[in-house]
């Protein structure tokens, strides 16, 4: 079912201070992934703890997926987007990837997945943070699936284009 060690993904949705980034690396517990996985969850730092994404409260989604913040906590209004909204928006993303991808149950769980989790410290509409972060973590999901990511960005360079992102427009 998967061909490649680890795959890599990258999922960006929505605006403004409520949009969400997410990185994904999914692969199987046996391999690099899952040595990444311990590690990341055993060695959180000043503002960065890792900890697994749960469905609901005793209920952790398949495969563990580990959630690690990019930003911060930066204050208790941005902990509860990170730790809520972010939170079960990234779990309802993997779940709703998990059904699509992984057709019996439990085939899942022979896998882990790590998550890089942006939430801006100014986000301020929990309704938003939830499901821009289920849609970048999707869409991250199954950009890791495809196959040829690096030649869409050679190509691109290719033609004329240049690198950008919602904070830099390109040359």
């Amino acid at each position: 079912m998967m061909k490649k060690t680890f795959q890599v993904g990258e999922g960006f949705f929505g605006e403004g201070v409520n949009a969400a980034h997410i990185n994904t690396v999914l692969g199987h517990k046996s391999g690099p992934a899952g040595i990444s996985f311990i590690n990341s969850l055993a060695s959180p730092t000043i503002g960065h703890i890792p900890f697994l994404v749960v469905w609901k409260p005793n209920m952790p989604v398949s495969p563990a997926t580990l959630f690690v913040n990019k930003s911060a906590i930066a204050g208790e209004r941005h902990g509860e987007l990170t730790w809520g909204a972010a939170q079960a928006g990234v779990a309802h993303g993997v779940t709703e990837y998990s059904a699509e991808r992984f057709k019996k149950i439990g085939s899942s769980d022979a896998f882990v997945l790590l998550t890089a989790v942006w939430v801006n410290p100014e986000a301020d509409d929990e309704q938003a943070v939830y499901a821009n972060n289920r849609s970048a973590t999707l869409a991250a999901l199954r950009q890791g699936a495809a196959t040829s990511q690096e030649s869409k960005a050679l190509l691109d360079f290719r033609s004329g284009g240049s690198a950008a992102n919602p904070y830099f427009g390109g040359d």
